[in-house]
């Protein structure tokens, strides 16, 4: 008994295409929009689809992420090497999906797959340094050194919902899985937004500066943006809750007493 109604994969077994390459025409405008369903075409539009031009559209296989990472990290002049440090993750071909620079073909959620030529378009961009820096994951501490505080300050940055972690790692200590936590990774572009997005401001400077006496005009030898925190709720030495806030101090009298 035929189908009557096919979604992306039954279309393109039914036109002896790969599903990638169905997904690419879907993607380009070769494939029309689903007439049934938000997913699925009726049988007489899958007839009426060319399986030679959905085929040409993607004469050659789709790439991994990995492999599309491989090839920006080649471009960038810092290629991967098999043992070492990745510089370029198929983490961050995810979030090139999602600023809309790739297009995933794969059904699978577990990892991507590209068009060989929009990869290497991608290649191609003068802004790809930019790109993937933005996409760097960093840790924890990491995250607190580009922003210039302590660890727990911004482990409260976290808790506030000012920065999020789209990803987490396993870090193993030992060779047993029992001394294994997961470890939350942000990335550069999202650090990089808290200043800007959180300019208030409240007493306490975490830099120490000294806050009394007129302005002498000269800025702090500190970072020139310095953050600063007002305890909430405080019990037994540990905040509970703690508001952390920046902005650009002067240094009053020329005297900076730093902690």
């Amino acid at each position: 008994m035929r189908r009557t109604e096919y979604d992306a994969s039954q279309a393109a077994k039914r036109l002896k295409v790969p599903a990638a390459a169905f997904r690419w025409a879907r993607h380009i405008g070769l494939v029309p929009a689903p007439d049934v369903s938000p997913s699925q075409w009726s049988q007489a539009a899958v007839e009426a689809m060319d399986a030679v031009a959905i085929q040409a559209a993607m004469p050659s296989p789709p790439i991994s992420g990995g492999a599309a990472a491989d090839r920006i990290a080649a471009a960038l002049g810092t290629p991967n090497v098999i043992g070492e440090k990745v510089n370029v993750t198929a983490f961050v071909m995810r979030r090139f999906v999602d600023r809309g620079l790739l297009v995933d073909l794969s059904a699978n959620p577990d990892g991507t797959l590209h068009h060989p030529s929009q990869a290497g378009q991608v290649c191609r961009r003068e802004d790809l340094a930019d790109l993937g820096a933005a996409d760097t994951l960093l840790g924890p501490e990491q995250a607190a050194a580009r922003l210039r505080v302590r660890k727990f300050e911004f482990d409260h940055m976290v808790r506030l919902g000012w920065v999020r972690s789209p990803q987490s790692i396993e870090v193993r200590f030992g060779t047993s899985r029992a001394g294994a936590v997961d470890v939350a990774l942000y990335t550069t572009a999202s650090v990089d937004t808290v200043v800007p997005a959180h300019p208030c401001v409240h007493a306490g400077s975490v830099c120490g500066c000294q806050t009394s006496g007129p302005p002498c005009g000269q800025r702090c030898q500190q970072p020139s943006v310095q953050w600063e925190f007002d305890a909430l709720v405080s019990c037994g030495g540990f905040m509970t809750g703690v508001h952390l806030c920046l902005r650009q101090r002067w240094c009053p009298g020329g005297n900076q007493q730093l902690l």
